[in-house]
């Protein structure tokens, strides 16, 4: 059982550019799905849903770019990332992390099969925690 951190770009519309500048200069191949992958359509369709980059030396950054309904603020362009499959471990630190904070998406299954939640903690410090199924990405 593992579980994982690391940085968690946001974008408006640049996360697809900025995970392949990443990874000319950190190596690896980046992986990217769209919200259109997952069956949005209009002008979100081809934004990227999640981006990932595994880098030789053991570095991993995730990006995505903010549907239209949720425009990034100042400051929110970095949240920090919890994944792997220690679904008890992942789940108890969403819990921790919440406490005093706000949950902005509860963690529950989403439609790439893991379950998935946001919040702010009461730093006001974002965070993602992904329990990964083994079907999805983590």
């Amino acid at each position: 059982m593992t579980a994982t951190l690391n940085p968690y770009l946001g974008f408006s519309d640049q996360a697809r550019e900025a995970i392949q500048f990443y990874a000319s200069v950190l190596g690896g191949e980046p992986r990217i799905m769209t919200f259109g992958d997952m069956g949005t359509e209009g002008p979100d369709a081809t934004k990227v849903m999640h981006a990932q980059l595994e880098t030789p030396d053991g570095f991993t950054l995730m990006a995505s770019d903010a549907p239209a309904d949720m425009p990034l603020s100042q400051g929110s362009q970095i949240s920090v990332s919890l994944s792997g499959d220690d679904a008890e471990a992942l789940r108890r630190y969403f819990t921790g992390l919440a406490e005093g904070g706000q949950i902005t998406m509860p963690l529950e299954k989403q439609v790439w099969g893991d379950e998935f939640g946001m919040l702010v903690d009461k730093f006001g410090i974002q965070w993602m925690v992904n329990v990964g199924t083994g079907g999805g990405q983590d």
